[in-house]
């Protein structure tokens, strides 16, 4: 399906865009901004649940979420690689959605996906503005398109921001996005291995990581992004 995009939300793992950015994502649908995600794997290496599962997980979180399309690339969880065969899938979805913003996983994480991630996404988001690059979408040739912003969303590690979203009036919503994949959260009745995210207090960091982006800014709870470039803007009043 060929839908002009706003935003695009790129994520090494579903579930990785509903803990980071959901918030900022529900606030942009409510807003009647077209917005969609790409997962680069299906998470088969996670340790709770399976592939298929996160799968109806992510299409179950996509309707909370109000996006217009989803789809996987399945590069391979764990070890896909900042090549050109990945760098083409991703430019192929970058002409085919055409969005004006991308988001990206962390620059540097816990998890070796979110780094790698984060680097493949913003280098295919440089190279699909290159026309000699040629891509094709069902045997049609693709026009060139590069997003005039890259921001990338903070993980597990602590970034220090560089803009901050606040979340406050669609956190309920987020925190039922993400409850969305319950394979990878805390159970009283589950028998799967813990996990990192999987103790019963890490609804609790998340809360506490987004009280702390939040507070510069004024807000109960934030999101923040760090970008790699200077934002260009023409009206400083447009600020604060």
């Amino acid at each position: 399906m060929e839908i002009k995009l706003d935003v695009l939300a790129f994520a090494a793992h579903p579930d990785d865009v509903e803990l980071s950015c959901s918030g900022t994502l529900l606030k942009l649908t409510k807003q009647g901004k077209k917005v969609g995600i790409v997962d680069l794997t299906q998470g088969e290496l996670g340790t709770r649940g399976s592939a298929s599962l996160r799968l109806i997980e992510a299409q179950n979180s996509s309707k909370i979420l109000g996006i217009s399309v989803r789809e996987n690339l399945n590069l391979g969880d764990g070890f896909f690689e900042n090549n050109q065969e990945n760098k083409i899938k991703i430019i192929e979805a970058l002409r085919k959605y055409k969005p004006t913003m991308v988001l990206a996983n962390a620059l540097t994480d816990r998890h070796i996906d979110h780094g790698r991630g984060a680097r493949l996404v913003a280098d295919a988001c440089f190279l699909s503005g290159l026309r000699k690059i040629e891509t094709k979408t069902d045997g049609v040739p693709q026009e060139a398109w590069r997003p005039n912003l890259v921001l990338h969303y903070i993980q597990d590690y602590y970034m220090k921001p560089n803009i901050v979203v606040d979340v406050t009036e669609v956190w309920s919503q987020k925190i039922e996005s993400i409850n969305a994949f319950s394979s990878q959260f805390y159970s009283a009745d589950s028998k799967e291995p813990v996990t990192p995210i999987s103790g019963e207090d890490f609804f609790e960091f998340l809360e506490g990581r987004a009280k702390e982006m939040g507070r510069p800014v004024g807000a109960k709870y934030g999101e923040g992004f760090v970008c790699e470039r200077p934002l260009q803007i023409e009206d400083l009043t447009l600020l604060g």
